[in-house]
């Protein structure tokens, strides 16, 4: 009886060997938002790890009077844009907050018109990478990146922040674009302005399609 030729596992059509499949980096952001009243004065924070664990970026910004979902929907898309501002093309996101977590992996719908921008803005932003993983952990697992939330409202507290922000302001008749969302007969920035309470300013609309 003849005998079959040995069977080569993981050679080609013809015999040869099958390429290596390059590993892609993955990249690990623990994310938090939170706000001192709900609406109140909000911050994000995100904690940036490479492949190896090691600590590539600690992200944190004061982001006005938000929300706390709308805190954690802005540290998303900060750890999102670290992402691709890096050319990271594997990310996995570990968040505390379960109304974040479900939304972005479609279990929960997005009802609130005040996230819904938000979360199409994250999503199409995760779907640029080549492998995006977001989990629910509970807040002692992202105690760092709720620590850098709590430093971004304590150093916009402290005396003399609102003069810090101030110096910080561009000069008297330039202009300082930004988004905002038009809402109860109130126009609500998408980012911190750092204005001080009672800066005249000009605003000229033009609607985004």
């Amino acid at each position: 009886m003849p005998t079959r030729p040995p069977v080569h596992r993981g050679s080609g059509l013809f015999g040869e060997p099958e390429p290596e499949r390059k590993q892609i980096a993955s990249y690990h952001a623990n994310i938090d938002g939170g706000s001192r009243g709900n609406p109140g004065p909000a911050a994000y924070g995100v904690v940036m790890r490479d492949g190896r664990g090691e600590v590539v970026a600690s992200l944190k910004k004061y982001i006005g009077q938000n929300t706390n979902n709308v805190a954690e929907y802005f540290a998303l898309i900060a750890a999102l844009d670290y992402a691709q501002t890096h050319g990271i093309r594997a990310l996995r996101v570990e968040s505390d907050s379960e109304l974040l977590v479900k939304q972005m992996r479609g279990q929960y719908k997005v009802k609130s018109e005040e996230l819904k921008p938000l979360f199409e803005r994250a999503k199409k932003m995760s779907q640029t990478l080549e492998m995006f993983r977001i989990e629910h952990v509970y807040r002692e697992q992202n105690r760092e990146a709720d620590a850098l939330v709590n430093q971004a409202l304590d150093e916009t507290s402290r005396p003399g922040a609102g003069a810090a922000n101030a110096a910080k302001l561009p000069p008297k008749d330039s202009s300082l674009r930004f988004f905002a969302r038009y809402k109860d007969g109130a126009l609500h920035p998408e980012d911190a302005l750092n204005l001080p309470d009672g800066t005249d300013v000009e605003v000229i609309l033009r609607l985004r399609k």
